[in-house]
């Protein structure tokens, strides 16, 4: 199940909208980064890893949204961190006497029975500020920022020259923004400037959903992203094929109209 994208960086994709596990390999054991997400997959993922003669010894959720969030116990009892903003947003859904019908809204049906909720959430924020993931394995930079979440962060794995996208840079999905921030379009540009910075750095780029970018894709994604984020702000129409007639996913249309009248309502183009 596990696909080698650089020394000691694998990657599991899942069924479910090509969602990606990433495994990094430290000395005594591995870094697992959004697990998911169904019990078997995560179970499947547990054996490849125990293949590979390491057990997990950390977690990181890039941020809160509950594919982001899993765990299975195969796993094991390994601290699991996020951003301090990322694990206050979960925490506060999990506080709340009814959030697995929360969640559960959010759940796609065909799945939604073979997704864990037992461990869902319970996750360590870091300090704020925090520039790396404390783990005894290779330097993992935390490039947080405000774009689509409350703390979502990329990870930079520096050694192996590795970005670990979270939900941002996919080949398959448009920009998904963060509408409750002030400038949720600011925001995003603004993350993606952090991700142009990185630009000599990077050889490979993992995107939460889609396919794995080589050399050079880093900076395609990033200039579609922006194509699509600038005609937003400039009240533009987006030329892009992830929201046209042969979007890839048939309901992303439906999503991009859902995020032009939500900014419409706050007065923004």
């Amino acid at each position: 199940m596990l696909k080698k994208v650089a020394e000691g960086v694998l990657v599991h994709e899942s069924e479910f909208i090509q969602s990606n596990s990433v495994v990094v390999q430290g000395r005594d054991g591995v870094l697992l980064i959004d697990p998911g997400i169904t019990r078997g997959e995560m179970a499947d993922l547990a054996n490849d890893v125990r293949e590979l003669g390491q057990p997990v010894v950390a977690g990181f959720s890039t941020h809160p949204d509950w594919d982001h969030v899993l765990w299975h116990t195969s796993f094991g009892a390994a601290p699991r961190y996020g951003t301090a903003r990322c694990a206050a947003s979960i925490h506060d859904v999990l506080s709340k006497a009814d959030w697995q019908d929360l969640i559960a809204e959010g759940l796609p049906p065909e799945y939604a029975e073979e997704i864990p909720m037992e461990l869902l959430g319970q996750i360590t924020g870091l300090p704020a500020g925090a520039e790396q993931i404390p783990w005894d394995g290779p330097k993992v930079r935390i490039i947080e920022h405000q774009a689509h979440a409350p703390g979502h962060a990329a990870l930079l794995i520096e050694e192996r020259r590795v970005l670990v996208a979270g939900d941002m840079l996919s080949d398959i999905l448009m920009p998904f923004l963060d509408l409750e921030t002030a400038d949720p379009l600011g925001d995003y540009l603004e993350a993606l400037r952090l991700f142009e910075d990185l630009a000599d750095d990077v050889d490979a780029v993992i995107p939460g959903h889609g396919s794995v970018g080589g050399a050079g894709q880093l900076g395609v994604r990033i200039n579609q992203d922006r194509a699509y984020v600038q005609d937003l702000l400039d009240g533009g129409v987006p030329d892009d094929p992830r929201i046209g007639p042969s979007a890839p996913l048939d309901w992303l249309p439906d999503v991009h109209q859902w995020q032009l009248q939500r900014l419409a309502e706050r007065g923004q183009k």
